[in-house]
């Protein structure tokens, strides 16, 4: 538990938004379409995209079949998967693990002339106030964020590409009807719109691939999620990633000793644990800088513990 009693663990609602917030991309998928009609086949396409009050705000390039069969079918469906940036994508397919994502099941609506003018005028206030927001970091954020092969970046400087290219976009809400949550095992869990919509986006999202990325590409934060393990968990680990950061905590992949089989024998096996912060993480500066807290206790009792 968080320090004055509130749960640690994220709802199915909570999950849905982050993944939603923290992502700038997804697939898009409408009804084949022509001039005769609805043909009944799925058409998908990678879109980039912003949520503004709840809701997905498209980006479509005005050669995509996309605008056709939006015209013909308005009927659609959108899919976010967790961010996985760097090695964690190469370490989850080679373990065949999915990441979680989440599924919208709605209308396509193209945007008319004012409210697409609107769209990308929130667009480049929101790349503005992520970039703004970067050159306010501390030194421990900014050293973090270094350490990622993205760079110092946040979710907007993959969105500016839309202003950028020479091709056009066409600019489409996303109008949900249903929300479906699916967990890395497969599972899937139905959410409440109103749930996932009245959920505050978290802090750290703009800046969640950086962050992950940043700390698993580092040697001595690697480190630092084993000894996570063994000192939080009790969990003897062999190696360690970051899979995911909120502000009530991150959860972390371990390479742990499995369960004992019928010849005595033992084997690692990648398992995913929670592990929670000491207070919630309402900036990222607060997030980087108890990170860094966790890291330095950590260290110390192992130190204590082992006698090194």
């Amino acid at each position: 538990m968080i320090k004055g009693g509130k749960a640690t663990v994220l709802t199915f609602a909570e999950k849905s938004k982050n993944i939603l917030e923290s992502n700038w991309q997804g697939y898009l998928n409408t009804v084949k379409a022509d001039a005769k009609g609805s043909k009944g086949e799925v058409y998908s396409s990678k879109v980039r995209y912003l949520v503004k009050r709840g809701k997905p705000y498209v980006w479509v390039a005005e050669n995509d079949m996309h605008n056709v069969n939006t015209m013909i079918d308005e009927r659609g469906s959108f899919a976010v998967t967790s961010p996985m940036p760097g090695p964690l994508a190469n370490l989850l397919k080679s373990i065949k693990k999915l990441p979680a994502r989440v599924a919208l099941m709605g209308e396509v609506l193209p945007l008319k002339d004012e409210k697409a003018k609107f769209a990308r005028e929130s667009l480049k206030e929101v790349i503005s106030s992520e970039r703004s927001m970067i050159e306010k970091f501390s030194y421990t954020v900014l050293g973090i964020l270094s350490s990622s092969s993205l760079g110092v970046t946040c979710r907007g400087d993959n969105l500016q590409e839309l202003f950028d290219a020479d091709k056009g976009y066409v600019v489409f809400k996303f109008n949900p009807s249903s929300c479906m949550y699916i967990d890395s095992t497969g599972g899937t869990h139905e959410v409440g719109l109103e749930e996932v919509q009245a959920t505050k986006p978290d802090p750290l999202s703009s800046y969640t691939m950086s962050l992950i990325d940043g700390i698993n590409q580092s040697e001595a934060r690697r480190r630092a999620l084993i000894l996570f393990c063994i000192t939080h968990l009790s969990k003897n680990a062999k190696d360690a990633y970051l899979l995911s950061i909120d502000q009530k905590g991150f959860d972390v992949l371990g390479k742990v000793l499995g369960p004992v089989r019928s010849d005595g024998s033992r084997e690692y096996q990648w398992r995913e644990f929670r592990i929670p912060l000491r207070e919630e993480a309402h900036s990222v500066e607060i997030f980087c800088r108890q990170l860094v807290e966790m890291e330095e206790k950590a260290l110390k009792s192992f130190s204590n513990f082992t006698g090194l």
